[in-house]
């Protein structure tokens, strides 16, 4: 007959091993709610970059910059007639992530019109700033036909426009 102290060591390595799987199986829980989310480093460097693209352009609008190539997104909060003085420019406003608004005047001449755009529209642009009080505009979102400057573009719908 065996004391009952003998067991001890079996019943403690057995609750071990049961502590350890809920252990194992938390972390694997929480790895796969983590990936499934699409939080991933391409996710986080996208979202560091784009902040840093969005203080790009209010840190241009607080120091009343103009001629600044800048880069970004925001969401169509309006659509304008198009400006047909010259070269023709497709305008819109984007309400950037800061709560900026910015005036957006898209060579028409040069690339193509964003043809089904519409309010609450996602926009990425590249472009040049131009300070003005009402949040500035962003012009130059085409190639430069010269090639004498960076060419900017707007994306819109899976669609690149330069």
């Amino acid at each position: 007959m065996r004391p009952n102290n003998a067991l001890e060591p079996t019943v403690i390595l057995v609750g071990a091993l049961c502590e350890m799987k809920k252990y194992i199986l938390a972390i694997a829980i929480i790895a796969a709610c983590y990936v499934g989310s699409g939080h991933t480093s391409e996710t986080l460097n996208f979202a560091d970059a784009s902040t840093a693209r969005a203080e790009e352009v209010a840190s241009a609008f607080r120091e009343q910059r103009s001629g600044v190539q800048v880069a970004g997104e925001g969401v169509v909060v309006r659509i304008l007639p198009d400006d047909n003085d010259g070269h023709r420019h497709q305008r819109f406003i984007l309400s950037l992530a800061s709560g900026q608004t910015i005036l957006v005047a898209h060579n028409i001449d040069i690339a193509p019109r964003l043809p089904s755009l519409k309010s609450g529209d996602l926009v990425a642009f590249n472009g040049v700033y131009e300070w003005n009080a009402k949040g500035g505009t962003v012009h130059w979102t085409h190639r430069d036909p010269s090639g004498r400057r960076p060419g900017g573009w707007l994306k819109h719908g899976g669609q690149n426009y330069q």
